[in-house]
C-alpha cells in the first residue's frame, strides 16, 4: 500500500496532530502498524549499535524519540478500537495484540539497550541530572528491570511466549463480553414491563429492538453488575431478568464463556511473576506502584470491609422494613436493591435522585457545569470545532485555551452507547503532549449513556457523576507539560490515576456550579436548595453497598492474583474461588453483589487493573484528603485550581506522585476524611 493510499503512513496534517479519521479505512490499520513496527526496531538498532559511551542524550533521550509513528497509529487506532468495535476492527485488533507483545517485548527486554541504559545509571551521582531527567533515568531503568530485561535469554524467551499468549487471551476476553452483553440485552414484548422508565426512555428501547429487527423493548446491559434501570422499574420480575442476564454474562458455557480464558490467564500471569522473581502477580505489580507491597493493599482492604459489610447490614434492614409494607412483602433479593434505596431515601431523606432526570440535560451539564467548574479553577475555556473529523458522528470536538489564548489542547467526547463500543466510561489519549516532539494532548473521554431516539439526553444522578469523573482524567491529560512522552499526561503509577478524576467530581455538587447547570430542561428552573441540601444529608447512605459492592471486586481482583504459580495452576472453578475469596474478607453476600463477578471483570481480565483495581479506594485517601483542603482553602478559585494544576496535574508522570502529593498537601494524605465520606468510621 502506497504512502498516498494510507493516510496513517505519514504525520497527520490536520491541526493539532488530529488523525484524519475521515479518511481511515479498517484495512489501513495494519499496513501501518507492521511499518511502525519496523521504523522503531531501526531506531533502536541504530541507538544500541552507536559506538560512543553510552549518555543520557544519545540513549535515555533517543530511545524517548523512538517509536514516535507507532505511538501516533496506536493511538489512532486504540481509539477507535474500543469505541467503535465492528467485526472488521475486532479481527484486526485480534491479530495485532500477538504483534504489539513481541514487538515491545524484543524493545524492552533488548540486551544491549538495557545494558546502555544500565551503563548511564550506574553513573548518575556523576551525571548532574535533575528533574525531569534524572527522574527519567530512574523510571527507565526501574521499569525495563522490573519487566525482566536482566534475565538470560532462555528466559527472556519463555517471557516473551507468556506475553504473546497473555495479549490474546486478554483480547479474546474483551471481545467474548461484548458479544454476551449484546447477545443478553433484556428484550420485553409490552411496555408495561418497564413501568417506571420515562416515555424517551421507553421509545430508546423500542428504537434498540428495531435495530436489532425485533419488536417491543430492549435494555442494554451495563459493564458492572447492576443497571440504572433498576432504581426505577416497579416489575420485580423485570428488575430479576436484568440482574440474571447481567450476572450471566461471560459464563453460560457458551462459544463466549470466558472461564477457561481466565483459568489461563491467572496461571499465565503466575508464572510470569515467578519468571521475574516474585511470588505472585499481585507482588510484581505493587512493588512498581505506590502501594509497595501486597501486604500494604490487603491491609488496607481488611481493614475497610468489616466496616462497610456491617454498614450494608444496616442498609438491608432498612429496605426490608420497606419491602414489608408493601402488598407482597418476601425477602429482598439483589435486583431489589437499587429500587428500594431510593424508596427509603425519598421516604426518609425527601430525596428522589430518578426524578432530578429533567434538571441534567447533557449539553448543558457538560457545558455550565463540567466546563464551567473547569473554567472558574483553571481559567481554560472550550470552543467547539466541528471542521476536525471524527470516527463517529456523536463525537463532539473542542479546542482548549488558557485565559490568555494559549492553546492547552483539544477535548473530545463520545456520550453515547452502541453495541460497538465496551461498556463504562473512560478517558484515553489520541495524541500525547510531549515538548521533546512538540506536540500537544488530544484526549477523549466516553461514556455509554442511551441515546433517546427524539428530545434532549437526560442523564442520570450517576452519569453526571461519572462525566465530571472522566473529565478528571481529562485534565489530567490536557494539562500535565512534560518533555518526554514516558511522562505524558496520565502516564502515571496505577494506584494514582485514578486521583485527579476523584478529585474532580467534588464540583459535581458544589453549589456555585450546580446552579449554574443543573435547570429544569422545560421551565429553565434551578434545582431546590433544599433539596441539594437533602442530597448532602443522605450523602453517606448506602455507603455500605457501594463500598462493599467495590471492595468484593478490588478483593476478588486481588485474591485471583496473589495466588502462587503452583495455587493456580489447582484452581479449576471460578465460581467457587470467588465465592471463597468473598468469605475470606466477610463481603459474601447474595443481596450485596460483587460490582464486577470474574467473567465479566474487564478491567482486569482485558484492562490494565490486575491486581490493581484496589487503585480506587487507594487514590481515594488523597481524593478525600484534597477536597478538605479545597474545603478550607477558597473552594472553587483560581488560587487552588491554579496550585493543584501546577503542583500535581501539570507534572504528568514526571515526578513521584507521593512526592508531588507533598509538594500541594504540604504532607502525607489522612485516611480520616476517606472513612467519613464513607460512613465507616467509628
Amino acid at each position: 500500500m502506497t504512502v498516498g493510499a494510507n493516510p496513517l503512513l505519514v504525520p497527520s496534517s490536520l491541526p493539532y496532530g488530529v488523525p484524519p479519521y475521515d479518511r481511515i479505512r479498517p484495512e489501513h490499520y495494519l499496513p501501518a502498524f507492521e511499518a511502525a513496527f519496523a521504523e522503531h526496531r531501526t531506531e533502536i538498532d541504530a541507538l544500541t549499535r552507536v559506538r560512543s559511551t553510552p549518555t543520557f542524550e544519545n540513549t535515555l533521550v533517543a530511545l524517548e524519540r523512538s517509536g514516535a509513528f507507532l505511538r501516533r497509529v496506536a493511538h489512532a487506532f486504540f481509539t477507535v478500537s474500543s469505541a467503535d468495535a465492528t467485526d472488521e476492527i475486532q479481527a484486526i485488533e485480534e491479530t495485532l495484540a500477538p504483534m504489539l507483545s513481541a514487538h515491545f517485548d524484543a524493545i524492552t527486554l533488548d540486551t544491549q539497550l538495557y545494558q546502555r541504559v544500565s551503563t548511564v545509571w550506574e553513573q548518575r551521582e556523576t551525571l548532574g541530572l535533575a528533574g525531569e531527567d534524572a527522574y527519567l533515568l530512574e523510571r527507565r531503568y526501574r521499569t525495563m528491570t522490573h519487566a525482566g530485561a536482566a534475565l538470560d535469554d532462555e528466559a527472556k524467551a519463555t517471557l516473551t511466549t507468556l506475553n504473546a499468549r497473555i495479549s490474546v487471551l486478554t483480547t479474546q476476553f474483551e471481545k467474548n463480553l461484548l458479544a454476551d452483553t449484546n447477545d443478553l440485552a433484556v428484550h420485553f414484548e409490552d411496555a408495561s414491563e418497564l413501568h417506571g422508565l420515562t416515555d424517551a426512555e421507553i421509545a430508546a428501547a423500542n428504537a434498540a429492538a428495531k435495530e436489532r429487527g425485533l419488536s417491543g423493548y430492549l435494555l442494554n446491559l451495563m459493564n458492572f453488575t447492576g443497571h440504572p434501570a433498576l432504581a426505577v422499574l416497579t416489575d420485580a420480575n423485570t428488575r430479576r431478568r436484568i440482574m440474571a442476564a447481567s450476572r450471566s454474562r461471560g459464563h453460560r458455557g457458551n462459544d463466549w464463556d470466558n472461564a477457561a480464558i481466565v483459568l489461563e490467564i491467572v496461571r499465565l500471569r503466575a508464572r510470569r511473576a515467578e519468571l521475574l522473581g516474585y511470588t505472585s502477580h499481585a507482588a510484581y505489580v505493587t512493588a512498581d506502584e505506590t502501594a509497595g507491597s501486597p501486604e500494604a493493599v490487603t491491609e488496607m482492604l481488611r481493614r475497610l470491609a468489616p466496616a462497610a459489610a456491617r454498614n450494608a447490614r444496616t442498609e438491608q434492614e432498612r429496605l426490608q422494613r420497606m419491602l414489608d409494607t408493601t402488598e407482597s412483602p418476601r425477602p429482598l433479593e439483589a435486583s431489589d436493591w437499587a429500587y428500594y434505596t431510593e424508596k427509603v431515601r425519598a421516604a426518609e431523606y425527601d430525596v428522589d435522585t430518578a426524578a432530578l432526570r429533567p434538571w441534567f440535560e447533557a449539553s448543558r451539564v457538560l457545558h455550565d457545569g463540567v466546563f464551567y467548574a473547569a473554567t472558574r479553577a483553571y481559567g481554560v475555556t472550550f470552543h467547539r470545532r466541528d471542521d476536525l473529523p471524527t470516527y463517529h458522528p456523536d463525537v463532539e470536538v473542542y479546542e482548549v485555551r488558557d485565559d490568555d489564548g494559549t492553546v492547552v489542547g483539544v477535548y473530545a467526547l463520545d456520550l453515547y452507547t452502541r453495541d460497538t463500543k465496551r461498556g463504562g466510561a473512560w478517558m484515553n489519549p489520541i495524541v500525547e503532549q510531549s515538548e521533546l516532539e512538540g506536540t500537544l494532548p488530544v484526549v477523549m473521554n466516553n461514556l455509554n449513556v442511551p441515546k433517546p431516539s427524539e428530545g434532549p439526553t437526560l442523564l442520570t444522578f450517576d452519569e453526571v457523576s461519572t462525566l465530571f469523573h472522566e473529565f478528571g482524567h481529562a485534565l489530567h491529560g490536557l494539562f500535565a507539560r512534560t518533555r518526554y512522552p514516558m511522562f505524558s499526561g496520565t502516564n502515571v503509577f496505577r494506584d494514582f490515576v485514578e486521583f485527579p478524576s476523584q478529585v474532580n467530581e467534588m464540583w459535581m455538587l458544589w453549589p456555585e456550579v450546580l446552579d449554574n447547570y443543573a435547570r429544569h430542561v422545560e421551565t429553565g428552573e434551578p434545582i431546590d436548595p433544599a433539596v441539594v441540601g437533602r442530597l448532602n444529608a443522605a450523602e453517606t447512605f448506602n455507603q455500605g453497598f457501594q463500598t462493599s459492592e467495590y471492595l468484593a471486586a478490588a478483593w476478588l481482583d486481588f485474591a485471583w492474583h496473589s495466588l502462587t504459580s503452583a495455587e493456580a495452576e489447582r484452581v479449576e472453578d471460578i465460581d467457587a474461588f470467588e465465592a471463597a475469596a468473598l468469605a475470606d474478607i466477610g463481603l459474601a453476600s447474595d443481596t450485596v453483589p460483587t460490582r464486577y463477578s470474574t467473567a465479566y471483570f474487564s478491567h482486569v481480565f482485558a484492562g490494565g487493573y490486575s491486581a490493581g483495581y484496589y487503585s480506587y479506594i487507594w487514590s481515594e485517601v488523597m481524593d478525600a484528603d484534597t477536597v478538605e483542603w479545597f474545603t478550607g482553602n477558597g473552594g472553587l478559585s483560581r488560587a487552588g485550581g491554579d496550585r493543584f494544576r501546577e503542583r500535581l496535574l501539570g507534572v504528568g508522570g514526571a515526578r513521584d506522585p507521593r512526592e508531588a502529593y507533598r509538594d500541594f498537601r504540604g504532607r502525607d494524605p489522612e485516611i480520616g476524611p476517606l472513612l467519613a465520606r464513607r460512613g465507616l468510621g467509628d
